[in-house]
């Protein structure tokens, strides 16, 4: 049998909702006290995150159009927001371990990134092209966009006890990042019905990503949750009853949208028999899942609401099966396409 080459021609922009599922389920075993099944699953992450830097930079450089075309499309451009939300995840689990003090450049990091492509992409993918194509490329990955932003929130947030002299800066970079993410999310719900409402939508377009329309909310409540638990600061003290309370609100409409998007699933592949197969974007259904037994249990003890440190506790579960699930459908999916090469 011949033997072909590994490509990263096609390696997909959003695979880092790979780190941002594996993080996030880390960080919901920290929540629940499972310190060791936490730190594995953190290390795990921080492979995966460096493999696929690794992976992303060979395509750049071997397969640059194909890296280029992608920032240019509006229905995969949003995918490369997972980098940004998959380093501010790791940064969120290592604020308790010793490796604290990286998160700062890990931050950095990520905020350039965040300024990059959040003025780079919609020029490129939107105004680029022309507002039919644009229309029609809009998908569940346009929330991605929100999930970078509140991620950063979450971050600056966390950084608050470890770098106390710098706490008004945090605070500042905290709740502006929170307040632009809530934008977008009514920016990207708008775009995302417009194209429904005029162009329809298939059952084979109908894929995993639509899950981030939950997990953008989800984490808009656990980043709302860390900014009402700061210490005061001028921007801290201007806007926590109002986080406070917007938060439960987010939480609210996060929960009435898990039936939707099962009753999605449903229809999608037991009605009009979409094969239920491995694509990278089965993340995108981790992550959100997870996401939400974080905000529950984050919401719970930020707020003193007992009954969703509950909640988030056993949906922490569910989602903990969800990715062991996805994981051993990846592995599966990379072997049997080792053997096919082999």
């Amino acid at each position: 049998m011949s033997r072909r080459r590994f490509s990263t021609a096609g390696l997909s922009p959003g695979y880092f909702a790979g780190v941002m599922g594996t993080g996030i389920i880390s960080i919901g075993a920290t929540l629940n006290g499972y310190d060791l099944l936490a730190t594995i699953l953190l290390w795990c992450a921080v492979v995966f995150y460096v493999v696929l830097i690794v992976l992303n930079t060979h395509r750049f450089f071997a397969h640059r159009d194909r890296f280029l075309a992608d920032l240019s499309d509006p229905s995969r451009a949003f995918g490369y927001f997972t980098f940004i939300a998959a380093t501010d995840v790791i940064s969120t689990a290592l604020l308790s371990t010793v490796y604290a003090e990286a998160v700062i450049v890990l931050l950095g990091v990520s905020i350039v990134a965040w300024l990059a492509l959040g003025y780079g992409i919609p020029w490129l993918a939107m105004l680029g092209s022309g507002h039919r194509r644009t229309l029609q490329g809009a998908n569940g990955s346009w929330f991605v966009w929100v999930v970078a932003s509140q991620s950063i929130a979450i971050v600056a947030s966390g950084l608050e006890s470890v770098y106390l002299q710098f706490r008004p800066a945090l605070a500042i970079i905290a709740v502006m990042a929170w307040a632009i993410g809530i934008v977008l999310y009514v920016a990207c719900a708008i775009f995302v019905t417009l194209r429904v409402m005029l162009y329809g939508l298939k059952p084979s377009e109908l894929d995993p990503t639509y899950w981030v329309t939950m997990g953008a909310l989800a984490i808009t409540v656990v980043a709302g949750s860390h900014i009402v638990e700061m210490q005061d600061a001028p921007m801290v003290a201007a806007t926590r009853g109002l986080i406070a309370g917007m938060s439960v609100i987010f939480w609210s409409f996060a929960t009435w949208l898990l039936p939707v998007l099962v009753a999605a699933g449903f229809w999608r592949h037991r009605r009009h028999r979409v094969p239920l197969r491995y694509e990278p974007g089965l993340w995108s259904v981790v992550f959100p899942v997870g996401m939400y037994a974080v905000a529950s249990v984050s919401l719970g003890r930020a707020d003193a609401i007992p009954f969703l440190d509950t909640i988030g506790s056993t949906w922490y579960w569910l989602a903990l099966v969800v990715w062991a699930a996805v994981a051993v459908a990846m592995i599966v999916h990379l072997c049997r396409g080792a053997a096919r090469r082999g």
